[in-house]
């Protein structure tokens, strides 16, 4: 069951159903300041509970969009859930069922679902002779077939509706910088994530009479964990000279779901402070 008592009581206050106040003055536009206007989106992201999928779940919060998430680690998900009002499932996405009813059931509680974030993913990285056809085929289920499912899943549910939505929608799957470039042990990986950059294309192509964009977001070295713990070297190796955030990624994916942004379509975008396209040789 979807955790979604917070969400409810902020709808109750939003309706005006909780309590009543005087309406707040708008806030006044500091100078040099630019405010972007955003629809209030129905978005759906999958592994939302930890790193990159909570900042990306907390930025179309702060912007008051709805957000549903689904993620194996209950603890944290349930945790985020509360925090800042989304919707949690959890559920192992490794398990297609159980991913097809949660964005059923989003569905149907919100009508339609404008936005899908195709986040999860696991490494499992290990050496070649060490890697097991049972390890490899989850790192596939985990990382690859939710991107099928859901993009599945929001063309058969819009092909239902008696209307179509005036948004279109928006297909964001977080790929990696190891589809372009790559380092021994990272075979299962790897060859995931040039999957979903190859099925970012085409999905564009099956989704556009929908008006669906389908884009992709490569991620760099992302510190999710101790950005203090990181070394100097660790972000002079870096064109930007620093170790990319969650943040970098997060403010991207929102930006592709802007309703203004449906010319960019089919990319797969690099956030990785420049490493793929510095050229190194030895000294």
């Amino acid at each position: 069951m979807a955790d979604n008592y917070l969400e409810n009581k902020m709808e109750e206050y939003r309706s005006g159903k909780l309590v009543r106040r005087s309406p707040r003055p708008a806030p006044q536009r500091r100078e040099g300041e630019l405010i972007v206007k955003y629809p209030r989106l129905r978005v759906y992201v999958t592994g939302g509970a930890c790193g990159i999928g909570r900042e990306i779940v907390k930025s179309f919060r702060e912007i008051d969009c709805r957000v549903a998430f689904c993620d194996i680690n209950s603890k944290a998900g349930t945790a985020l859930a509360q925090d800042c009002g989304a919707r949690f499932y959890p559920l192992d996405v490794t398990d297609s069922a159980a991913l097809e009813r949660s964005l059923a059931d989003v569905a149907v509680a919100w009508d339609d679902i404008d936005v899908i974030v195709n986040n999860v993913g696991i490494g499992d990285f290990k050496p070649l002779p060490l890697l097991e056809i049972d390890a490899w085929q989850r790192v596939i289920d985990t990382n690859l077939r939710p991107v099928m499912l859901t993009a599945r899943f929001l063309v058969r549910h819009r092909q239902s509706m008696s209307a179509p939505n005036p948004f279109g929608g928006r297909i964001v799957n977080i790929c990696s910088t190891r589809c372009m470039m790559s380092e021994a042990g990272t075979e299962a990986y790897s060859a995931t994530k040039g999957a979903v950059a190859s099925l970012t294309h085409s999905l564009m192509m099956s989704l556009a009479p929908l008006h669906i964009t389908v884009n992709a977001i490569s991620p760099g070295w992302i510190e999710v964990k101790d950005y203090d713990s990181l070394r100097s070297v660790d972000h002079a190796c870096h064109p930007s000279r620093r170790v990319g955030r969650p943040g970098d990624v997060a403010r991207l994916c929102r930006f592709l779901c802007h309703p203004d942004n449906d010319f960019v379509n089919g990319v797969n975008i690099p956030v990785d402070g420049g490493m793929t396209r510095c050229m190194i040789y030895p000294e």
